[in-house]
């Protein structure tokens, strides 16, 4: 495996393998990487021929009273995990590596990144799609890997995609999570112990909400429930919806498919899962 931090060496290394005909696979990550994390290097690894990882913590992403600088980075580590896991190179530019001209201009993005966390977190997706649009001008992949924890995110980078042309893949793989069903996240270790019990509540109320989609509850029913799993571990709720998982507006029918998306408090730390809902052949607005 090879480290490369230099931006204009990871783009010839890549050409130059895909001029070998080489499948490249690439994992964009911030690190503190986790067993999610290795899930997308792992499903990379087995559909391609080479794995590129990059870590690379994004200021632009980050709001202003935000945990940039507490974020994370363990360096050292998520490189040994990933010297086992099939990865041909990691990818750990420095912010000016990224942002050589600065970080003022930024990639536009459309009415898709105003709610949810976009509202919580204004110019957000913004900084996602700006990072994750110069990620893919240096690394010239054939396919990248995303977890669905983010979903909002990966609406917006296929998006993004889209409207600039960039001939890659994006390719969304499933959660990974823990035993009691916690979604896993980098920020996951700043939960206290006590906190950490409660951040359960975020999988309780999708799975209550899961069980009323399917018993053909209403809507507004099912994401009353998912509000509830939170309310009753008293984690602060900043949403809870349950809408289309393309557009993100309200379900037009209420049989679906759908996405529920939560996102809630413990302390300073922010949680934010989602499930995918089926369409049902019954079902009530």
């Amino acid at each position: 495996m090879i480290v490369v931090d230099e931006p204009g060496r990871m783009r010839d290394e890549l050409r130059a393998a895909r001029a070998r005909g080489r499948r490249i696979g690439f994992v964009p990550t911030m690190g503190a990487l986790h067993a999610g994390h290795a899930s997308l290097v792992a499903a990379a690894a087995e559909a391609c021929d080479d794995v590129v990882v990059s870590i690379f913590v994004n200021p632009t992403q980050f709001g202003p009273h935000e945990d940039f600088a507490r974020y994370p980075r363990p360096l050292d580590a998520d490189v040994a995990l990933l010297d086992g896991l099939g990865a041909r190179w990691v990818f750990a530019p420095t912010v000016e590596g990224i942002y050589p001209q600065g970080t003022a201009d930024r990639v536009a993005v459309g009415r898709i990144a105003e709610p949810f966390e976009g509202r919580v977190r204004p110019g957000h997706f913004a900084g996602v799609a700006t990072v994750v649009k110069r990620l893919f001008e240096i690394v010239p992949a054939d396919v990248a890997y995303f977890g669905a924890k983010d979903w909002q995110q990966t609406v917006v980078v296929r998006q993004m995609v889209r409207a600039a042309g960039i001939p890659i893949e994006i390719v969304v793989l499933p959660t990974v999570r823990d035993a009691d069903g916690l979604a896993l996240s980098s920020r996951n270790a700043y939960l206290s112990p006590e906190q950490r019990v409660r951040a359960v509540a975020l999988a309780e109320g999708l799975a209550a909400a899961t069980a009323q989609w399917h018993a053909g509850g209403s809507v507004a029913l099912a994401e009353e429930a998912l509000r509830a799993g939170l309310v009753s571990r008293d984690v602060a709720c900043d949403y809870a919806a349950i809408v289309d998982p393309e557009s993100l507006e309200p379900l037009a029918d209420p049989r679906g498919p759908a996405v529920a998306l939560v996102a809630g408090r413990l302390g300073t730390t922010r949680l934010l899962d989602n499930c995918m809902l089926p369409y049902r052949p019954f079902g009530s607005p």
